[in-house]
């Protein structure tokens, strides 16, 4: 059965075009607004959309998506709140692909089942727990297959082929991939040499390889593309625009569709 994934990847595929995925934290600085901002991504072109649901120690997150998460909390926002919302905007965009992107601890709070089944039952096409590392996915694999969720993985830097390959047996929908090591978090230059990391994946047969961390201009895309990566995530660059304009949505959503917009034009191989 093919997934949300595989056709967005798909008419990219034929259309000579890389992945564009802007990230969201939902709730931030409410839920209407994330919901705003939801269709906001869409009308920008995104080609799927990552979110992250609150959590009070986000490890991986530098300070601007742990600003994010702060508002949300603050504002009252539970995870089932964000779920819920989920839902209604699989209602309103039936084709975008949506992936989780979270922390074990929020998953296993609810336990592994629970959390799996009711992000499938919203539309959730993928989940990225990204402080379990590839040797200790397996329940979390398992989970997300059995109600048909895709499990996204990181790829590490300097990973070992072993690591990789059994990543590409586990990780489904795409790879994630970081430009560094560290927290996320909008970089002037990028510094990429994944081209032996990119060839890897491809030889043991992983899913497309996605960049995060730092991309937050379109010579950024271009670079990513340029050293084999499948598309690019970015989060702490989208999540500013934001912050930037918290006392008005519709400004704020101006402001992701034209970044998105001006992000996406650049995937042209």
């Amino acid at each position: 059965m093919t997934t949300r994934y595989d056709r967005a990847f798909d008419r990219l595929r034929q259309r000579g075009e890389g992945a564009f995925i802007p990230f969201l934290m939902l709730g931030d600085p409410d839920l209407a607004t994330s919901a705003r901002l939801l269709r906001a991504a869409v009308e920008g072109g995104a080609d799927a959309i990552e979110v992250g649901i609150p959590f009070s120690d986000p490890i991986a997150d530098g300070p601007t998506i742990q600003a994010a998460a702060v508002r949300a909390l603050g504002a009252g926002v539970r995870p089932a709140d964000c779920i819920e919302l989920l839902g209604r905007f699989r209602a309103e965009a039936p084709e975008v692909p949506v992936g989780i992107l979270t922390y074990a601890n929020l998953v296993k709070h609810r336990d592994l089942k629970a959390f799996y089944a009711s992000v499938a039952a919203a539309g959730v096409d993928s989940v990225l727990v990204a402080d379990v590392p590839v040797r200790e996915s397996e329940p979390y694999v398992a989970a997300a297959r059995a109600v048909g969720v895709a499990p996204v993985l990181i790829a590490p830097l300097n990973a070992s082929e072993a690591t990789l390959q059994l990543l590409s047996e586990r990780c489904a929908a795409y790879t994630y991939c970081v430009t560094r090591k560290g927290v996320t978090g909008a970089d002037d230059q990028l510094s990429l040499s994944h081209g032996t990391l990119f060839e890897t994946l491809r030889r043991f047969g992983a899913p497309p390889a996605i960049l995060g961390f730092g991309i937050s201009k379109p010579e950024h895309v271009r670079d990513a593309l340029a050293a084999g990566a499948f598309g690019v995530i970015s989060g702490s660059a989208v999540v500013q625009r934001v912050a930037s304009n918290l006392g008005d949505p519709e400004a704020a959503a101006r402001s992701v569709a034209s970044f998105v917009r001006e992000m996406k034009a650049a995937t042209a191989r």
